[in-house]
């Protein structure tokens, strides 16, 4: 077989070869990256799905943590007597009102003391009594509201932080498969040489360059730098 022939099939078989190898890691890379889209695709779907079934919670937890401190004064006094106000305007305070009242005037008549000074002093301490208990049972409930809220703020965080851990794992697999592919390309570049190199030193040693020895062959670096590989 010529030289030549020998030297051709050489070079069409390595980089045959090479581009074979670059071609199948570049799509495995292209394989994984994609893979990684779709993870973090769907790790954000999910982190957007438990926010919005906790927001409600969290809305209303941050409401009760506020009209808490408009009862403890927190907010300020006009916030104070606000929320002070409308307790003692709600329907709550005037039907328990009006049991209580009912309840000390019946006792007081079944006993003959209607008009005695302890009903009057019961009725006028009544009022008082009922009102500071409406505003600890209401701080009370408002308080079992926001920490419900922050619970399910807490749960928000804790989703947030998987999230982000998650997303950063599949960001790190995305580099090392870009990494890799860019890799296999310069691998890949390096097997043109290598099989262009090789194809000429067997041009070499069947005579192609009329000595018949290899040592007038040019080197890989040599060829690398002439053809631009």
């Amino acid at each position: 077989m010529p030289a030549a022939a020998v030297a051709g099939a050489a070079v069409i078989g390595g980089i045959y070869s090479a581009r074979k190898s670059a071609n199948a890691a570049q799509d495995a890379s292209n394989a994984q990256v994609a893979a990684s889209d779709r993870g973090i695709a769907e790790q954000q779907r999910q982190f957007d799905a438990v926010r919005e079934l906790l927001q409600p919670y969290v809305n209303t937890g941050t409401t009760a943590l506020g009209q808490q401190g408009d009862l403890t004064g927190l907010n300020g006094t006009g916030a104070q007597q606000a929320a002070i106000a409308a307790l003692q305007n709600s329907p709550q305070f005037a039907a328990l009102q009006q049991q209580g009242t009912n309840a000390i005037l019946q006792n007081a008549s079944a006993t003959g003391g209607l008009r005695g000074g302890n009903t009057q002093a019961a009725l006028a301490q009544f009022s008082p009594a009922l009102l500071s208990q409406l505003i600890t049972d209401q701080y009370s409930r408002l308080g079992g509201l926001s920490a419900m809220g922050q619970n399910a703020a807490a749960g928000v965080g804790n989703a947030g932080m998987q999230t982000g851990s998650g997303i950063s794992n599949l960001l790190q697999q995305q580099g090392a498969a870009q990494a890799g592919g860019a890799l296999a390309q310069g691998r890949a570049q390096a097997g043109y040489v290598n099989a262009f190199g090789n194809a000429i030193g067997a041009y070499g040693a069947l005579g192609g360059f009329g000595g018949g020895g290899g040592s007038s062959s040019p080197s890989n670096a040599e060829l690398a730098a002439k053809y631009g590989f």
